[in-house]
């Protein structure tokens, strides 16, 4: 009887965590090991608070796809004009197009650091495996998970890896960083930054159709059992991204914050301090979680584009064309020579300014009794929800108006 239970348990966990890799993606290592080199650990509570939001977030997508057997983008053109649904269409491609640029500049990058082979070719690579990895999905949700939750145990273990090969973190340095508080423009920027590489608008948007096409429930104990399961999914999924994300900072803080290490905001300048101060192996470890973060997060983020065109405006092209053209702004960037770790840094700040249009719709949509039946957002999880988006929207304000001035 108990390992049934557990049998179905296991059976119905898996969107969350797909949804998750594009929580630690290279987008994600840039901000992360900016942060903590540059501010040690003043903006831990940054990671912490966007994570706790990443988690809410992607809740409520997954509640939608479950109520309404939609994702996010159909339920926005089955209620909203066509006009509207134009306009959330092309602003939620352009933040296709940041999410891609970073996830393949990183997964180029893993690969140059590990095979030594050239950024524009490992970028090439990068595209065909992702693409190989997308074929999977044709045979059916669990194979396609599996191979996506495989490399995220590569990017866990790689930074577990690290976590304990550097050692000496500062408990009080990690306790006092819990304390929300800002210093200095720059630290301002990467907390946007940090947001907009941990709330990612896109997977917002695929999460409800991952539940909205993998188990439909007969009735309200049914689609009430399925909501229990997903939040369970979402809190182990995202809640180790969150992890993930923490040791980045904490790594950083210990081996270059006030420690004179040039370069500690340059993702290959970190390779090889880790290289030269903690060893070999810790420096491998990090290349090899930076490739598979981003040949994970690259497939995840073509499949999100697929759901957003067809979801808004009920178009749809060959996976093979989508890969293809998302990947010509990464190859050039690639091809160009621009610094990595610059262009992944401006690709989450992009990043944050589109998660208000992701994150409004789903809040609007769940509460409505109409479309969610039982699963109609309680009025606590609306407040917060509320508040997140407040709070995204006023830091974006902020940081408008802090580089202006």
């Amino acid at each position: 009887m108990a390992e049934g239970r557990v049998h179905r348990a296991v059976s119905l966990l898996g969107p969350a965590f797909v949804a998750s890799v594009a929580y630690v993606d290279p987008g994600n290592f840039a901000t992360n090991f900016e942060a903590g080199a540059q501010h040690g650990y003043l903006l831990v509570w940054v990671v912490v608070l966007a994570n706790v939001i990443a988690i809410l977030c992607q809740y409520l997508s997954a509640k939608l796809g479950i109520a309404t057997g939609m994702s996010l983008p159909e339920v926005c053109r089955a209620e909203y004009r066509p006009a509207v649904n134009a306009v959330l269409w092309v602003q939620a491609e352009a933040v296709a197009i940041a999410t891609d640029l970073a996830e393949f500049v990183g997964a180029a990058l893993g690969l140059n650091l590990v095979f030594a082979i050239p950024l524009l070719p490992a970028g090439l690579i990068t595209g065909a495996v992702s693409f190989a990895i997308l074929l999977i999905e044709q045979k059916g949700y669990r194979p396609f998970e599996i191979a996506i939750v495989a490399l995220l145990l590569c990017v866990a273990a790689g930074f577990i890896y690290d976590l304990i090969a550097v050692g000496h973190q500062s408990v009080t340095g990690i306790l006092d960083g819990i304390l929300p508080r800002i210093e200095g423009s720059r630290s301002e920027t990467l907390a946007v930054g940090i947001i907009g590489a941990t709330v990612m608008p896109h997977v917002i948007y695929l999460h409800s159709a991952l539940h909205a096409t993998r188990i439909r429930p007969g009735n309200d104990a049914e689609a009430q059992t399925l909501n229990r399961y997903s939040k369970w999914d979402c809190i182990g999924g995202l809640g180790g991204a969150g992890i993930i994300n923490l040791v980045m900072l904490w790594i950083a803080a210990a081996l270059f914050f006030r420690r004179n290490a040039g370069g500690a905001s340059d993702l290959g300048s970190i390779y090889q301090h880790l290289g030269a101060v903690v060893g070999a192996g810790a420096a491998l470890a990090f290349a090899i979680s930076l490739a598979a973060s981003g040949i994970a997060s690259s497939t995840v983020g073509t499949y999100a584009g697929q759901v957003v065109m067809q979801g808004f405006m009920n178009w749809r092209i060959p996976l093979f064309w989508r890969r293809a053209i998302t990947m010509l702004p990464s190859l050039a960037v690639l091809a160009v020579g621009v610094n990595t770790t610059s262009v992944l840094i401006v690709s989450q700040v992009l990043l944050s300014f589109g998660i208000p249009f992701a994150l409004i719709p789903l809040l609007l949509h769940t509460r409505k009794r109409r479309l969610m039946g039982s699963l109609v957002n309680g009025r606590l999880i609306t407040w917060a929800a509320t508040g997140a988006v407040a709070l995204i929207v006023i830091l974006n304000v902020y940081l408008i108006w802090t580089t202006l001035s």
